[in-house]
Parts: C-alpha cells; structure tokens; sequence
C-alpha cells in the first residue's frame, strides 16, 4: 500500500498499531539498514573468530554487545515499528531514542575499532585497511567530531532543531530523508557515546568531569523536550498531522504526548546507565592510583627504612672499631 504523503518506496501497514504488529515482521522495500545491519554482524562475527582461531582473546561480552546493538538495529527498522514509524510521532520517536541512545552504546561498548585493528590481516588488502582506519582516527576531523563541546549542539539539533525548527517536516516527507534521519539519529548516538564509554583507542580523551557534565546536560535536553511535546496543546510537527491513515486512528497531539513521555523516560534510561558506569569507572580509576601511589610510598619508605638502618649499622661499627 502506497500513500501520497512519503514520495519514494514505502510500505504502509494496514492493521491499525498494536504492540503485536510493532513486532511483527515487515521489510520495506528497500530495506537499506536492516542490511546494513546484518552486514556489520557479519564483519564483527568474522573478525571475532578470526581472533579465537588464531588463539587470541576476545572479550564475548564485548562481542555480545555488539551484535546486540546489530540485532536491535535490524529490529527497529526491519519490523513493524519502521512502517508505522511512517505516519506515527510516538512510533518514529522510540525508533529514534532506540537508535541513539541504545544501538549507539551497544555498537561502542563492542570496541569495533580495536577488533578492526587486530584481526585485520598486516598484508595485501588489509595493509590498506589498517591505514585508512587509523588515518581516519588520527585526522583533525575525527578529533573534532569526538570533542566534548560538540554533543551538546548535537543533541539540541536532533531534538529542538529538527522538530521545532521544521527540519524533520521536509525529510520525513521522503523515503531517502525518512532513511537520512535514522542515519543520523544513529551517527550522532555513537558520536555522542564513544567519549563516554568506549574502550577503542580515540583520537582523544574526555575527563570524567566533562563526561558527567555532558551526560547531564543530554538528561536536560531530553527532559525539556519531552515536556514541551507533552504539554504542548497543538501539533508541532506537521508532518505528522496528516501523515497516519484514517485506518490507524491516530490522534496527533495524544500520539505527540506518548513522544513526550518516551523521550523523558525511555530516553533517560540509558543516560543513568551511563552515569552509573561512568562514575564507577572514574572511582576505580582513583581507586587504582590511589594504591599505585601507595605501593610507591612504601617502596620509598622501605628504601629509607633501609638507608637508616645501614646508617646505624656503621656508626655501630665506627663505636666498635675506633680509629687509633
């Protein structure tokens, strides 16, 4: 079924929404991300096991995560939740929290950059990849794009920005910016992630002051968009007016409520996961330097313990052996 609204090739359900037909099954037909998807479980797997035959270690749950977010990933844009995510606010905003703030921290906590650097091949091909890889980690570009400054501009543009400033209204009236936005919503999540909690080797590296200071400015940002979506009386994106068959029977400024209430609650859950691990890390942290220095004041305390005692030791031996 083809609707007026989307130019480009989409599929629209026809059973009005329920958490059955969320779930259940439906490719659109072109099923860019689901492949993407698969494509990156794909290249992970190979370069896991590449690792254990090799007798290597690999973490499994670094694996795990990761194929995870690959999992997550297919499922919200290759189910029922894509179609409806058409034509429905609530819908696209959980697809877009999931894709962010979910997929993102699953796809870095897999460390995908230090799997690519140790299971690529040192030769033929894969010299080449070893190269683009860390000239790409190394540029300008990928230190600007890790900056700390930056996630807060980024986080009020996918939320203030595109919905309050029109920008979603032009591209979700097209299959390509429909697609365009859940890319972005996904790039900006790992963006936005990886000075966070990623273990791969980044071009720089954030201070746990400025990651518990970005981690509660991105839970204001959620919050007040979420309460301006639910208290707002009227629609505010207008796309999304229109946009639903009458089959689904949807109320727009109920459904822009339900978006609301998503991105103040399920929005925020991942963000305390993220401060809960960041301030544990940042107590081991202090914790392991904490006994480091330690370990390094009784080293010196032994070593002055042992400079008196032989100091005594002569002096004993200067009173028992006097020279005459």
């Amino acid at each position: 079924m083809s609707d007026p609204v989307i130019v480009g090739p989409v599929w629209w359900p026809t059973l009005p929404p329920s958490f059955e037909q969320l779930l259940t099954a439906g490719l659109q037909p072109v099923p860019l991300l689901p492949v993407v998807a698969l494509i990156l479980a794909a290249a992970y797997a190979a370069g896991a096991i590449r690792m254990w035959a090799r007798g290597r270690r690999w973490s499994v749950i670094r694996t795990a995560c990761f194929l995870l977010g690959c999992l997550l990933l297919l499922a919200v844009t290759g189910a029922g939740a894509e179609g409806y995510g058409l034509g429905m606010f609530s819908v696209f905003m959980f697809q877009q929290l999931t894709l962010m703030m979910v997929v993102a921290p699953l796809l870095v906590l897999g460390s995908p950059g230090t799997l690519l650097l140790r299971a690529t091949p040192h030769r033929g091909v894969g010299r080449s990849v070893l190269r683009l890889a860390l000239g790409g980690l190394r540029s300008r570009a990928a230190r600007f794009a890790l900056h700390p400054a930056l996630v807060i501009p980024l986080m009020l543009l996918c939320f203030f920005g595109l919905y309050l400033g029109g920008g979603a209204n032009v591209l979700l009236r097209t299959w390509s910016g429909h697609i365009l936005l859940e890319i972005v919503f996904l790039s900006v999540g790992i963006l936005v992630t990886a000075p966070l909690v990623s273990s791969d080797p980044l071009p720089r590296r954030t201070s746990y002051v400025s990651r518990l200071f970005d981690i509660i400015i991105e839970m204001q940002v959620h919050a007040i968009f979420g309460l301006v979506m639910l208290l707002s009386a009227t629609p505010l994106v207008a796309y999304f007016v229109t946009a639903a068959p009458e089959a689904w029977n949807v109320d727009p400024v109920r459904d822009q409520g339900v978006a609301g209430i998503l991105a103040w609650s399920y929005g925020e859950l991942p963000l305390i996961v993220m401060l809960i691990v960041t301030l544990t890390r940042w107590y081991r942290q202090d914790t392991t330097r904490a006994a480091k220095a330690q370990s390094r004041n009784d080293a010196e305390m032994v070593k002055y313990n042992e400079y008196l005692r032989r100091l005594q030791q002569r002096d004993s031996d200067t009173t028992a052996n006097p020279r005459t």
